[in-house]
């Protein structure tokens, strides 16, 4: 990790970050805005130990705070002590989760002041307290942004958003070709997991019939994920040549290169799709019971594929219906044409 923070170096700002890989990706445009509006500031973000890794590529962090919580757990006894490691090193804190619990260390730290939106009875925890326009600041990273702006800018909704971008380490690229015996073909990536519900999952299928066609075209198909889309990596990548399922067998780091790497990519609504972006790939995101209005990929190069049936987006885990019409009729054809004719545009370019 990078030097701790040092006292007198500017504004010291804590950030209580999210516990999502996507909405920790996004929550660099916050970092961002921060640098900005204020030179010489010094950010810390406390985060799930996970998270460091990618924390790590963002430029604007200085340091990171590993708050090791279980997912529904309180955890008071660690909450305490991360807190007393950090009272006196921080002049204010930004609270991006709107939970009781996340609001306690930068009380408990004693940091004079202490912002984030009004919710779950928060009152004494926090001394700015906001309050959260779901019209107005009708994106996730806006209401990141939002926060570290002055009240009066932030309720009109109407200010710069700056993109994401995670720093690639190319020696580590260079070992992670070696290792996972990569081609010199042109990459894509697919990743086939999200960790809201099937509901969110294009078929397993169609991915593989993708990654057929893809490698009949002369590319290298990447499936990547965690431990637990292992055995959607082998369903799409399994005894397809030139197909590789990396599913849980690189770190959060990693991915970002293997990303950087892609000619383009192929995701559902999920962490990773916000890792592709802000690693600057082309992304193909996938759309059924999610919105791309609310959780886009923050990039200019970026094509929604989304049916827009009536009954999307539902936001379920599982589809109401029982048929997933939303992302089963979204075809490995419709796919296959768009990613080939990006290929021809950045070929042009190039």
């Amino acid at each position: 990790m990078r030097e701790p923070l040092e006292t007198g170096a500017g504004e010291r700002i804590l950030v209580v970050g999210p516990s999502w890989v996507g909405d920790m990706v996004m929550a660099q445009s916050l970092f961002m805005t921060l640098k900005a509006r204020y030179p010489g500031c010094r950010i810390g973000v406390m985060a799930p130990a996970w998270s460091l890794p990618i924390l790590e590529r963002m430029a604007e962090v200085d340091e990171g705070v590993a708050l090791d919580v279980g997912h529904g757990e309180f955890g008071w006894h660690t909450r305490h002590r991360v807190a007393r490691s950090l009272r006196g090193r921080f002049d204010r804190a930004i609270v991006l989760p709107r939970s009781w619990k996340s609001a306690l260390v930068p009380f408990l730290a004693r940091i004079p002041r202490r912002t984030g939106f009004t919710g779950e009875q928060r009152y004494g925890l926090l001394n700015d307290r906001r309050r959260l326009d779901k019209a107005v600041l009708d994106q996730t990273v806006k209401r990141f942004v939002a926060l570290g702006l002055p009240v009066e800018k932030a309720e009109k909704g109407s200010f710069p958003i700056p993109r994401p971008h995670l720093a690639v380490d190319a020696d580590n690229l260079a070992e992670l070709r070696r290792v996972h015996e990569l081609s010199t073909r042109p990459a894509i990536g697919m990743m086939p997991g999200a960790e809201y519900g099937p509901a969110k999952q294009w078929p397993l299928a169609h991915f593989r019939a993708l990654a057929e066609s893809l490698v009949a075209e002369g590319f290298e198909v990447r499936v990547l994920g965690g431990p637990k889309d292992n055995e959607a990596g082998d369903a799409i990548a399994g005894e397809v040549e030139h197909a590789h399922n990396l599913c849980g067998r690189t770190r959060l780091a990693d991915a970002v290169d293997l990303l950087a790497d892609c000619r383009q990519v192929v995701t559902n609504d999920s962490g990773l799709m916000h890792v592709a972006a802000a690693a600057g790939t082309r992304v193909h995101a996938l759309y059924g019971s999610s919105s791309p209005v609310y959780t886009p990929p923050l990039t200019e190069t970026a094509e929604i594929h989304t049916l827009a049936l009536a009954c999307s987006p539902c936001f379920a885990r599982t589809c109401p219906l029982g048929h997933t019409r939303c992302l089963t009729e979204l075809s490995p054809e419709r796919l296959l044409a768009a990613l080939l004719g990006a290929e021809q545009r950045l070929t042009v370019e190039e």
